[in-house]
């Protein structure tokens, strides 16, 4: 008899938060899967500090993708105060974290620094589905669990645009500043902070990961 897709999302919700056996592997790329699951403590906790702080969002479903991606506990940010291109299902830790980010040290560096105000990050996406990419043991990405931006580059009001690819090793000493607090400050805020410093992989965007971890490049 075939299950239907409600009894195979609370099979998958009892085998991620206990009880019961594990389902068979879904391969990655499959149809997503809406897990009914009640809303974490921390999850509650993360959306109030958002509503607070005055940030523009919409929860998202809790969704497995199959082959280990999994969106839980995750928003789509609608307004954070400066656009941001690229975004879409953020686990809600992870977008606190680059709201922090955003509005308390790239907008000051970018006017302190560069002497304009920052009027739009471009970003190169945060949920996808794959491995890690330039390394030697392939394992889920962060992106798999909406748990990773790529920040490619930032946009002032004087149209400027210092991106990741163009001005990383950029002669200017006020863009060396500027890229130096914004990179210290991101290491201080998100587990995994890697950069073209790290691997040519990286060479046109920050990665960002609230994975809890200490790795910084």
């Amino acid at each position: 008899m075939k299950r239907s897709a409600p009894l195979l999302g609370l099979a998958l919700a009892g085998c991620v938060f206990g009880g019961g056996e594990k389902p068979p592997t879904r391969p990655m790329g499959s149809p997503p899967v809406t897990l009914n699951l009640p809303t974490s403590r921390e999850t509650q906790a993360c959306y109030a500090d958002l509503s607070r702080d005055g940030v523009r969002y919409s929860p998202l479903p809790d969704r497995d993708y199959g082959g280990g991606c999994q969106v839980i506990g995750a928003v789509q940010l609608l307004d954070i105060g400066v656009p941001v291109t690229g975004i879409k299902a953020m686990r809600c830790g992870l977008a606190e974290e680059f709201i922090g980010w955003t509005r308390n040290a790239v907008a000051p560096a970018a006017y302190q620094m560069l002497g304009s105000q920052l009027v739009r990050i471009e970003t190169m996406g945060t949920y996808a589905c794959r491995n890690t990419v330039g390394t030697a043991t392939a394992r889920l990405s962060g992106h798999g669990l909406a748990n990773a931006v790529d920040v490619s580059a930032f946009i002032l009001a004087d149209g400027r645009r210092i991106s990741v690819k163009d001005n990383w090793r950029s002669d200017d000493d006020g863009i060396q500043r500027f890229w130096k607090t914004i990179h210290a400050s991101a290491c201080k805020r998100f587990g995994t902070v890697l950069s073209p410093d790290y691997n040519a992989a990286h060479y046109d965007h920050l990665h960002l990961e609230d994975d809890r971890k200490s790795f910084c490049r």
